[in-house]
């Protein structure tokens, strides 16, 4: 039998942070029983990927992704897990080359199923029989905890899972099950895990992460309380929140926070209030306005990136007009704009009117322009100020990049070396050359040479 230590692992993930954080808890306990990580050209002897299913698009980059690790890396045991395995366990499992289909509710225990094959395995994997572990969606109730890093200095930390909200449009709530959570005190282990090993900036991950405390019987904003008290843990981030669970509460502790950033991420998806109806969404226009309006009067820097979805089923012309009308007047800094995409077995294929593939595209791009101006506004707005910035690992010798508290991308030219993962005052400076990020210049601080000792 092959010994774990001989043995390499190639990791695929497609999708959300959240997917990011658990792929890498996978790969962290397959290091700590000796497989480690592929390096480039090198054959792996097993590969992972967690899928997506948020739409029609990731569905075949997932399939995509499979065909293209099993022809990469021949012979290799090859397990599919996440959304898209646990909605359509049987179309992954006639994939050629696939041996192990595991669902949201073994996601935790992949690492286990891993090792458990290899151990029985026979010399040559194509004699190994397909084996399918996905349970119904009524049936996931486990919370797989996860925070990972990888090559980035931010972490992620997932603190809830799975959705009870149902929207019309959407199968994550097929996908990830009910909605669950860690509890605050691991959550804080965690996060001081994240310190110990010397992080500064945690981003706070979840599928409905304001749903928080359903499992435990605490509330989001005790979470936000407990962490904020950790020590080393200089910056947290809320990844999305929904409007309607961002309360007053959470927004006045953010606002006067230690290490909160001011920075949040709502969903919109739409700004008709037909539409939000017809998608079953738990809000409307008024009361997204007055969370946007509270943000903006409590912190006047901050940065508020919304999603938006054009083209849904009853999106008429009308409805899509009034929906841009709003967004034009909210003071956001930008919009993330996505297609809508149909969805098998969502209750939005009953709704009678669909949009052209052409009038989605067209939409899409009047609000990203929108957006691109909204950005670019919101960026100059902070030319020639000083901003806290944390330096992130660059493969570049000559320059660093980083985000502002207030998320501004910012670039960092530097004759000398830069040290990653420090947090250094920069005042702001115009465009860069691909127009991506704000020039910055290290107040009080010198590149250390190449050649000093």
């Amino acid at each position: 039998m092959e010994d774990n230590k001989s043995r390499k692992a190639a990791y695929f993930t497609l999708g959300c942070k959240l997917n990011f954080a658990e792929t890498s808890s996978i790969g962290q306990e397959l290091k700590a029983a000796g497989i480690r990580t592929v390096l480039p050209g090198e054959i792996a002897d097993v590969c992972v990927i967690n899928t997506c299913s948020v739409t029609e698009v990731a569905d075949q980059k997932c399939r995509q992704a499979i065909h293209r690790l099993v022809r990469n890396h021949p012979g290799a045991l090859v397990v599919v897990t996440g959304c898209y395995a646990q909605l359509n366990p049987q179309q992954v499992g006639h994939i050629e080359g696939v041996h192990l289909v595991l669902g949201t509710e073994q996601k935790g225990r992949v690492a286990e199923y891993i090792l458990d094959y290899l151990e029985r395995m026979p010399e040559e994997r194509c004699l190994l029989p397909l084996r399918s572990e996905v349970v119904r969606t009524a049936d996931i109730r486990t919370f797989v905890p996860s925070c990972s890093c990888g090559d980035r200095t931010r972490y992620f930390l997932k603190v809830q899972d799975g959705c009870d909200y149902y929207c019309t449009y959407c199968t994550i709530p097929k996908a990830r099950g009910r909605s669950r959570n860690g509890s605050v005190a691991s959550l804080v282990e965690q996060a001081r895990g994240v310190a110990a090993q010397g992080g500064h900036e945690i981003v706070i991950t979840g599928v409905n992460i304001g749903d928080f405390g359903k499992t435990t019987g605490e509330r989001f904003v005790d979470l936000l309380r407990a962490l904020d008290a950790v020590e080393g843990i200089d910056r947290y981030r809320i990844s999305s929140i929904e409007p309607d669970l961002l309360t007053d509460e959470v927004i006045a502790f953010c606002a006067h926070s230690r290490a909160f950033m001011p920075h949040f991420h709502i969903p919109l998806q739409c700004g008709s209030d037909e539409v939000l109806r017809l998608m079953h969404r738990h809000y409307d226009t008024a009361l997204f306005e007055e969370k946007i309006t509270r943000i903006r009067s409590l912190m006047p820097d901050a940065f508020i990136g919304v999603d938006v979805i054009v083209g849904s089923r009853g999106e008429t012309e009308e409805l899509f007009r009034q929906s841009l009308s709003f967004m034009q007047r909210m003071p956001v800094s930008q919009y993330h704009v996505f297609s809508y995409s149909e969805r098998p077995g969502t209750m939005a294929l009953k709704i009678p009117h669909t949009v052209s593939p052409q009038e989605k595209h067209a939409r899409s791009q009047m609000v990203i322009a929108l957006s691109d101006r909204l950005l670019s506004s919101f960026y100059e707005r902070f030319v020639g100020q000083v901003r806290p910035v944390l330096i992130e690992h660059s493969r570049r010798k000559d320059r660093v990049h980083g985000f502002t508290d207030n998320y501004i991308r910012v670039e960092i030219v530097c004759m000398g070396q830069m040290p990653d993962n420090v947090i250094l005052p920069v005042r702001l400076g115009g465009w860069n050359e691909a127009h991506d990020a704000l020039l910055g210049t290290v107040v009080q601080y010198e590149c250390r040479q190449e050649n000093e000792e």
